[in-house]
């Protein structure tokens, strides 16, 4: 195994994690809420009255952030080596793993273990390790 450095990006990644690292202090911070999308997107399937407004902001904010990135920068190619049936059966999947762990990786894996949460360290464990299962199990037994 050897680094890609065409593609090894240190400066970018690191700037990158500290604007997730400080947004979600913010978040927290501010709105006195654990930023954890799925939690935020459930939310909103089930909506309680005066909570929907700060939720809506926030996935809006997600989804029209690159076109904001496009303004200063181009946006890097989207290349994927599987099939549109394939992408949403893993986004199917992924959503019911994060119901079942109760949060996904940005609840438990950036803000839980920044709050030392065990059991966050845990889940994030867990669907790390179901990470590299699958992508060995793809790789390696299927190819």
């Amino acid at each position: 195994m050897g680094i890609d450095w065409t593609n090894f990006t240190p400066w970018s990644s690191l700037a990158g994690g500290l604007l997730i690292g400080l947004a979600t202090a913010a978040f927290v911070l501010l709105n006195g809420r654990i930023a954890g999308i799925s939690g935020i997107l459930g939310g909103l399937l089930r909506p309680v009255r005066g909570d929907a407004g700060w939720r809506v902001a926030f996935i809006t904010g997600l989804i029209f952030s690159p076109f904001a990135y496009s303004l200063v920068a181009p946006l890097p190619a989207i290349h994927t080596d599987t099939g549109t049936a394939i992408l949403i059966l893993a986004g199917l999947l992924v959503g019911l793993g994060t119901r079942y762990g109760s949060g996904c990786t940005s609840g438990h894996g950036v803000c839980g273990i920044s709050r030392l949460s065990p059991r966050s360290m845990v889940a994030t464990a867990s669907f790390m390790l179901a990470g590299f299962a699958t992508v060995y199990v793809v790789r390696h037994l299927f190819h």
